[in-house]
């Protein structure tokens, strides 16, 4: 325990934040194939509520494993909003309902009135601009996401290869939160958001047709990224029919997946067609730098009693000389002197009353 102690002044302390990137590539042999014969790969994980299913890096049984993604789908109940789509008949209509409901809520909200808003593809939440009504969701989990997504650097390539779901990469699309960094948008309760668009393989321009929440780690797909322009999708019309298949073994296109199969049957077709994607997550590092300034009157003897030997300090070799001590570790004490931290010098520091120093402490938290 220290017996001399030093006061902070407000200029010896400083705060930093530094961000921290880390690129975070997804190959789509991973999410369709690695493990095991599509779509019963070992490291994909369905469950007994069949609400969503959980992508790993590796078999999800072994202890090596990393949980990376969920996925889910969902289709508008909201007045107003409706989708075309939702229908009591549906497999798990009432499931799906309430997956598009529930991240709804998070990540758009409440209007005045306590009514949920739907997601929209421009982010003109509260206006009338183009409804999401049928969405497909990328949960990232926080392994990978981190803090937050990099705005501007993800991206995803999507396989649309006509309306056959054997050859699904034969054509692609790359979707894209391009100039996400100059242009996002902040009216969400979950934090800041881009636009997603199509940069390349759309039918014309680069149209948007999802969102990306950056904070949350959440992407929302439109349906129209597998639908044709003829029937209000993206995509340049395939010459058998206006929308990609789906479904493995009957072909059935996004909007027959979403109303006669499962939603774990559409994560599987869904899963099919991701050739590639990619991010930089961004870990927030905030810092507490303390300069201890040692003027040249401090800390020249020490409490070590190994100092001292018949009450002469050992360093010296005559009374005459000056005292020396060499500084080792600091410590940062609270105001009522208890110690909070401490941290150690790299090597012992040389001190006498003919030399100053500044001693630079920094705390990452």
């Amino acid at each position: 325990m220290a017996t001399t102690y030093k006061t902070f002044l407000n200029n010896d302390i400083t705060s930093t934040k530094t961000l921290l990137h880390e690129a975070i590539p997804l190959t789509g042999a991973l999410v369709s194939g690695t493990y095991g014969t599509f779509p019963n790969g070992d490291n994909i994980k369905n469950y007994a509520h069949g609400m969503f299913q959980s992508i790993y890096d590796y078999p999800y049984l072994s202890s090596s494993a990393n949980h990376i993604f969920d996925l889910t789908v969902g289709y508008s109940g909201i007045t107003g909003a409706k989708s075309a789509l939702s229908s009591s008949s549906n497999i798990q209509n009432s499931k799906k309902i309430n997956m598009y409901n529930q991240m709804a809520q998070v990540l758009i909200g409440y209007d005045q009135n306590g009514n949920i808003l739907p997601f929209d593809r421009d982010g003109n939440i509260t206006g009338g601009g183009e409804k999401i009504r049928d969405a497909m969701f990328i949960n990232f989990a926080r392994l990978l996401g981190k803090d937050e997504i990099k705005k501007g650097s993800f991206s995803l390539t999507l396989g649309t290869g006509s309306i056959d779901f054997k050859n699904a990469m034969n054509d692609r699309i790359t979707i894209e939160d391009t100039n996400a960094q100059n242009d996002y948008r902040v009216n969400s309760p979950a934090g800041e958001y881009g636009i997603l668009s199509c940069s390349t393989g759309a039918g014309s321009g680069t149209p948007s047709c999802g969102l990306i929440f950056y904070q949350a780690g959440v992407v929302v797909l439109s349906s129209s990224v597998f639908g044709a322009t003829n029937a209000g999708g993206i995509l340049p019309n395939p010459s058998a029919g206006t929308y990609v298949a789906m479904d493995k073994t009957n072909g059935n296109s996004l909007t027959a997946s979403l109303t006669g199969s499962a939603i774990s049957g559409t994560c599987d077709g869904l899963r099919h067609r991701i050739y590639n994607m990619s991010f930089n997550n961004t870990t927030e590092l905030n810092s507490t730098i303390h300069f201890c300034r040692i003027n040249h009157n401090d800390y020249n003897y020490s409490a070590n009693p190994t100092y001292l030997s018949s009450s002469k300090i050992v360093v010296k070799n005559n009374t005459q000389d000056a005292p020396v001590s060499y500084i080792t570790t600091v410590g940062l004490y609270s105001a009522d002197n208890e110690l909070l931290a401490v941290a150690k010098l790299s090597e012992p520091l040389k001190k006498d009353p003919t030399n100053e120093m500044t001693v630079r402490v920094r705390l990452d938290y």
